[in-house]
């Protein structure tokens, strides 16, 4: 990552739309207890930049690397007929040390 476009400002607007949903599953959070990382889903065309400030604007956290993946869609059948699934791009965001990130919404 270039020190260019890390000093990129972005569209606020369109930095609320980057994250699309937060994954809960066992999965996400065995990675979230072991490297202090929190799993999106983001929109396809999401850059990483995108994703690392739109995550800072709205959880107010410091973020160290993001990682995106992209997943392909499974074909799967309905009956008689032959459905796909969504393509789903996820974003793995590693928070610096000492910064936390509660979805839950419970408090302590």
């Amino acid at each position: 990552m270039s020190a260019v476009n890390a000093k990129t400002k972005f569209d606020e607007g369109r930095l609320m739309q980057v994250l699309v949903a937060p994954i809960v599953s066992e999965k996400a959070t065995m990675i979230a207890d072991k490297t202090n990382a929190v799993t999106f889903k983001v929109l396809q065309d999401a850059t990483k930049y995108e994703i690392k400030a739109a995550v800072q604007l709205m959880f107010k956290v410091d973020v160290q690397s993001v990682a995106v993946l992209n997943i392909k869609g499974k074909t799967k059948r309905f009956g008689k007929s032959i459905g796909r699934r969504d393509n789903i791009r996820k974003a793995y965001v590693t928070l610096k040390p000492g910064q936390e990130l509660n979805l839950g919404g419970e408090t302590a």
